[in-house]
């Protein structure tokens, strides 16, 4: 009996294990990146089948994101938490293509299962308010006017079948004033299923993620199904993306403030001329500098999470992207795998000891490669004056040989009203039709104070071509009411999102995205302070004013006589002698000074 007991507890472990290995995922990817960054990339990836999730039996899956999903009847959500600016140029193209990348601030597009579009809305208002509350975040002020229903930009990630698809309705809403921070990573990680205390979320801190250079954090919750459409998960993925200073990040938590370095620890460029005791050109900073996994997040790696203890002998927890000449050391016990590729290495995490990567300083000659961006987008806001104004966007294709189309999306605020008929088109410098570089055009006028304006610009850009793409707009005036506490900073502009029309070069699967910077809209703004002066002054003449004519309503004046117990004579008397004895004293001292 006890052997049969103890043979169904084995079992139960190994079923469980075997589950585990298959519903829960995570990773964590770290890429050295010039001039001396590190991009560290950590993937979460829980499932769950759709039959045990609409039945409410949630394992992996949270249980408060999921029931928030099927009362709104989200078939399809994407949720962005994004801070600071992808250096392009240097950092080359994005990770996971741009698809886990969202606008400055917050972002979130769902597709919401409905009859009509005023069923569709209602559903997402009621979506919008529980992740409000659920993420700590301002997603309860995504109305009508921060709403939009893209058309060309994005296209359904998950399975869905062609009757369901007939029903699904995409709403698309951004809030780029929302400011990231700890209060929406907290939420974040009590969604995973070890809370932030064991395997690769154990890195993430706060202090860390929010003095990143760039940071992004997604939620993807989707429906997969399988080649023939037997069987169907729902899988929640979810991506934490920074881009780390690694000096900065090395500084120690007991002295975070950054003070200059005494004159014989400067590293200095004696090959300068002008090099002396007194003048230090600064060495450029290379990437074989030295670092740890405790030196940049503060903390090892706590163990495996409990339910990804696959049992496997080379999971591939933690990848390194360096090359292979690069001498890197892990804590004990823990086997290094080498890619073919000769530029990246992985590792399994230990079941319950730390985990920890030092990577010594080193001199070489070859780094990891970087790719090239598929395009360059900028965008920046023209013209001078309270009345009128202009966007224009600059969007560069680098390659040399091929022509990349995208879509271009702009969600534009209703008191900015762009005119159609000034959309310009010009490439390389030199005037083009924008018929050969136009292909299509949706457009959605602002209704005031109801919905914004929706311009979607389906484009293809030449090799070795650099397109700019302006128009104006009139800005409108606001109702004093309508006006946020700081009004003189401006009023924030969502960011253009752009999808690459796959297939590119080196890209035939997936999706693309890019995103400009937010922009900041100056709006005629009334002076603040004068109904301020207005409301003092009036309350001063008014309080003077009341209280004259207050006094002689209600105070009764009377005569001396008239009051008991007071008598005037005897007062009069008194004041009398008084006086008198004041006079006699002063005549007296006269007289003293005369006759001195």
């Amino acid at each position: 009996m006890s052997f049969l007991y103890l043979f169904i507890c084995l079992s139960l472990l190994c079923l469980r294990i075997s589950l585990a290995s298959t519903d829960y995922h995570e990773k964590l990817l770290l890429q050295p990146l010039p001039p001396a960054s590190l991009l560290a990339s950590f993937n979460f990836r829980s499932n769950a089948s759709l039959e045990s999730f609409e039945q409410q039996h949630f394992r992996f899956l949270p249980r408060s994101l999921g029931q928030i999903l099927q009362h709104a009847k989200t078939r399809e959500l994407h949720l962005r938490f994004s801070t600071g600016r992808w250096d392009a140029e240097n950092w080359g193209t994005r990770p996971w293509g741009g698809a886990k990348e969202g606008g400055t601030g917050v972002e979130l597009w769902a597709w919401v299962e409905a009859e009509t579009e005023e069923e569709a809305f209602a559903r997402w208002i009621t979506l919008n308010n529980a992740l409000s509350g659920l993420f700590c975040a301002s997603l309860n002020f995504i109305d009508s006017t921060r709403t939009t229903r893209p058309v060309n930009t994005f296209e359904p990630v998950g399975d869905h079948s062609n009757a369901s698809l007939a029903n699904l309705h995409l709403l698309h809403g951004t809030l780029p004033r929302e400011v990231v921070c700890t209060e929406n990573l907290t939420p974040f990680l009590k969604l995973l299923p070890c809370k932030g205390k064991a395997g690769i979320s154990s890195l993430l801190d706060g202090h860390k993620l929010f003095d990143a250079s760039w940071q992004s954090m997604a939620i993807d919750v989707r429906p997969v199904c399988s080649s023939d459409g037997s069987s169907c998960i729902v899988e929640m993925e979810q991506t934490v993306d920074m881009v780390l200073d690694i000096e900065r990040s090395k500084r120690p938590s007991d002295n975070p403030i950054p003070r200059p370095l005494p004159r014989e620890e400067l590293l200095c460029d004696t090959s300068k001329p002008y090099s002396n005791e007194d003048t230090c050109y600064p060495l450029a900073i290379s990437q074989g500098q030295s670092w740890t996994l405790s030196e940049i997040f503060g903390r090892p790696i706590k163990g495996t999470c409990l339910v990804h203890a696959s049992g496997e002998p080379y999971a591939e927890s933690v990848c390194l992207n360096v090359p292979n000449e690069r001498e890197v050391h892990a804590s004990q016990g823990v086997v290094e795998h080498k890619k073919p590729s000769g530029y990246s290495r992985c590792y399994g995490l230990p079941a319950t000891d730390d985990f920890d990567i030092v990577v010594p300083k080193q001199d070489i000659q070859t780094s990891s490669p970087i790719g090239a961006p598929p395009l360059y987008a900028e965008r920046s806001i023209t013209g001078h004056g309270q009345e009128r104004g202009g966007v224009q966007t600059l969007i560069t294709n680098p390659s040399p040989d091929s022509a990349v189309e995208f879509v271009y999306l702009e969600s534009l605020p209703w008191f900015m009203k762009p005119y159609l008929h000034t959309l310009k088109v010009k490439a390389s410098g030199h005037s083009s039709k924008s018929s050969n570089i136009i292909k299509d055009i949706y457009y959605r006028p602002s209704v005031d104070r109801s919905r914004g304006t929706q311009l979607e610009v389906r484009m293809a850009v030449p090799a070795a071509t650099t397109v700019t793409l302006s128009y104006d707009f009139e800005k409108a005036i606001l109702r004093y009411t309508e006006y946020p506490p700081d009004a003189n900073r401006g009023f924030d502009v969502a960011p253009a999102v752009i999808r690459l029309v796959l297939p590119l070069a080196n890209v035939t699967q997936g999706s693309m995205y890019l995103r400009t910077t937010s922009l900041l809209l100056p709006l005629p703004t009334p002076d603040f302070s004068m109904p301020y002066n207005v409301i003092i002054l009036t309350s001063t003449v008014m309080a003077l004013a009341f209280g004259n004519i207050f006094n002689l309503l209600v105070r009764r004046f009377v005569g001396a006589e008239e009051v008991e117990g007071y008598d005037f004579k005897k007062m009069k008397a008194t004041v009398g002698s008084r006086l008198k004895a004041l006079k006699d004293k002063w005549f007296a001292g006269q007289s003293e000074k005369k006759t001195q």
